[in-house]
């Protein structure tokens, strides 16, 4: 299997070709987990996968239908999930994330003793006002005496979110309040972890494949013997690929009769574009922390040697996608969008990426 062939089935795994989700639950699902510290980047990771939406959608999912949510999950970060993928996502990576946790708290100053109260007030005002967003909720703890300078609040926050305490859940405002996770999603039940290490190697195919255990283990921040328990359990689900790089039996199947298929139409385009025949996505602006560069080990494949320039100190830029290539960074000030490609680009690419820009500013600011 090619370079090529492992680019174009993981942009099809990523919605990023092929039918567009109708909804953001459908691409959280789809994808298990958008990187979420970047809140207009994880709109905009719903943006380019989805047909006919709205920040506004998203916004709704998170504060009225309580269908999406955001919390700390794999690598200690935090994503944005489907509020039925939570109770299991969490029981698997909040474990392995107490000790750094720890760690970073006595770096802050803050006592384990201290932790325990901080995270006691966080519970009772969630408890007793309900949402509430990150300032008011430093003020009560400041109230109750428990260290928030620096980067404790965040630890604090982190620690009650990894006891299962609290989770972001609406929108109150332009602020991601938090709220009480029992209140906000009612009692979970409780998890089984063989199941749920099964339910991450499958559902990670989903969204990734064609990937690999140490993609898997990469992505999800789990060790990799745990990984390997997961995709052991469903080895009959799996096919294994020339590469040596995975994917579920019945999606590898049914990529390559739409492979067949491209390859028979080949002489009728239909006015499709070049890269649409090519199988390749339309040139698009990505947002920030995009789940195309998270979701396995390299993302050179998409990079090449631009990734200095996307990449920088842990923080992923946005930037333009063109013919499965980042060949620019953009940003947005005033409503409007400014690109800096690396070299000239194409002048219909250019045009193409003029026009997605206007699509950018109507999914964050609709009318109406």
């Amino acid at each position: 299997m090619s370079s090529q062939s492992v680019v174009l089935r993981r942009l099809a795994s990523q919605l990023l070709t092929g039918p567009k989700a109708s909804d953001p639950v459908a691409v959280a699902r789809r994808l298990l987990a958008i990187q979420g510290q970047d809140p207009r980047g994880a709109r905009l990771a719903i943006r380019v996968r989805s047909k006919g939406l709205s920040a506004k959608d998203v916004d709704r999912a998170l504060s009225e239908d309580r269908s999406l949510l955001i919390t700390w999950l794999n690598r200690g970060t935090l994503h944005l999930v489907a509020s039925d993928d939570y109770p299991w996502l969490h029981a698997l990576t909040a474990p392995t994330l107490a000790t750094a946790s720890a760690r970073r708290l006595a770096q802050e100053g803050v006592t384990p003793d201290a932790a325990d109260r901080g995270v006691a007030v966080i519970e009772g005002a969630l408890a007793d006002e309900g949402p509430l967003d990150r300032a008011q909720l430093r003020e009560r703890i400041d109230k109750a005496g428990v260290r928030t300078q620096g980067q404790a609040l965040v630890h604090l926050l982190l620690l009650a979110s990894l006891r299962g305490v609290a989770v972001r859940g609406p929108m109150v405002g332009a602020q991601h309040a938090y709220v009480l996770c029992r209140d906000w999603l009612g009692e979970q039940a409780r998890v089984d972890r063989d199941r749920a290490l099964a339910e991450l190697a499958r559902r990670y195919l989903v969204g990734h494949a064609p990937a690999d255990d140490r993609d898997l283990a990469k992505w999800s921040g789990l060790p990799l013997r745990d990984v390997r328990a997961g995709l052991a359990a469903i080895a009959p689900e799996l096919h294994h690929r020339e590469d040596g790089l995975l994917e579920l039996a019945s999606r590898a199947a049914g990529a390559t009769a739409k492979t067949r298929g491209r390859s028979a139409g080949r002489r009728s385009t239909g006015g499709r574009s070049a890269a649409e025949r090519s199988g390749l996505p339309a040139p698009r602006l990505m947002g920030a922390f995009d789940p195309l560069l998270l979701g396995w080990r390299s993302r050179a494949e998409f990079l090449e040697q631009s990734e200095p320039i996307v990449t920088v100190n842990g923080l992923f830029r946005p930037f333009a996608l063109v013919r499965a290539r980042a060949v620019a960074t953009w940003g947005l000030a005033g409503g409007e969008v400014t690109l800096k490609p690396f070299a000239p680009l194409a002048e219909g690419d250019e045009r193409a990426l003029v026009k997605d820009a206007e699509g950018v500013v109507r999914f964050l600011w609709p009318a109406g």
